[in-house]
């Protein structure tokens, strides 16, 4: 089964030098996955269901996209367990005036149905036909890596709450976390959510990016585009009706990328006795232009304390584990 979804890039899609935001791409991505999620969660009798994401792989933004392109998004199912349906998506730019296309993204998925009569109900998802035993096998592992990494991942940050406090310019200095740190908080409204009331998560993805990518412009001071987001784990769904607090700081710098943690805190307002609660977690990876869009070395962070030195040597842990995979996954290739 295959989705594909097209749609020209406005102004409004993209920043004041006319790069694509990152958090765009991530809602188109994920809403070509929840249709094909979706459509084939319902291709067998019973109750119906709508599709939530539960975890995005890391996803890399291969090349920029500019005002005036137009993505093309192709989703396609790739492996199913009894509870949760993988979707591997991919993106390409077309140059319309000159024909010219290119890949800019490829995303990997994770959806869970739920059933619209009852929302705490995950239903069964319908098998799919393999090409062969070994494109299943390798799906398995797939869906046991993703689910161990989800599991830990919720341990370490998924009730801990740790606010990301208003930024003082007057008091810190440039390039410390605490100069650049931002929060965004957002009332979710319909246009938002699900057939179930639950936020999208591509609304959600596009605020985290939005919080990144101001993070990362205020400690740049300069054109910052979205280069790779870690995988985005959705631990707790997020209702209509709830304020969002999307939290962003600095973790890591290299000479040429930056790495920023982003928390998405939800408080519910009519249920307020629920308390507040932290619903997803990742880290987006931004690095710096110029006026001609070629790379720019990234200022050092200044670090105060131990907490900070320490998530800067776990940034810098997966700076160098993704870097060896790239090299690796570059070697296989040629």
């Amino acid at each position: 089964m295959f989705v594909t979804t097209a749609r020209i890039m406005r102004p409004d899609d993209a920043n004041i030098v006319g790069n694509v935001h990152g958090g765009t791409i991530l809602k188109m991505i994920e809403e070509a996955g929840c249709i094909i999620g979706t459509r084939h969660c319902n291709t067998q009798p019973g109750d119906r269901c709508a599709a939530q994401l539960a975890r995005v792989e890391r996803t890399d933004f291969l090349y920029p996209m500019f005002i005036g392109e137009v993505a093309h998004v192709s989703a396609e199912i790739t492996y199913a367990s009894k509870h949760s349906v993988e979707v591997q998506v991919h993106v390409m730019s077309e140059n319309i005036l000159t024909g010219a296309t290119k890949m800019t993204n490829r995303a990997a998925l994770w959806y869970v149905p739920f059933s619209l009569e009852d929302v705490d109900n995950v239903t069964e998802v319908p098998p799919i036909k393999y090409a062969s035993p070994g494109q299943e096998e390798e799906g398995k592992k797939r869906y046991e890596a993703q689910k161990m990494e989800r599991l830990e991942t919720k341990e370490r940050n998924g009730e801990l709450l740790m606010p990301v406090s208003a930024p003082d310019r007057t008091t810190k200095e440039p390039y410390t976390v605490g100069f650049s740190q931002s929060s965004l908080i957002h009332l979710v409204g319909p246009s938002d959510c699900t057939l179930h009331g639950f936020v999208h998560g591509g609304v959600t993805m596009k605020l985290m990016d939005e919080v990144a990518g101001i993070v990362a412009a205020r400690h740049c001071k300069t054109n910052i585009v979205t280069a790779s987001v870690d995988a985005i784990n959705f631990h707790r769904k997020i209702m209509k009706g709830c304020v969002v607090t999307v939290s962003g700081r600095a973790t890591f710098a290299s000479n040429k990328s930056m790495e920023i943690e982003v928390f998405v805190d939800a408080d519910p307002l009519i249920e307020a006795e629920k308390g507040k609660y932290r619903a997803v977690t990742a880290f987006f990876t931004y690095i710096s232009l110029d006026k001609q869009g070629k790379p720019l070395s990234i200022p050092p962070m200044k670090l105060e304390g131990d907490g900070e030195q320490r998530r800067f040597e776990d940034g810098k842990m997966r700076y160098l584990q993704n870097k060896a995979k790239r090299l690796a996954d570059k070697e296989r290739q040629q």
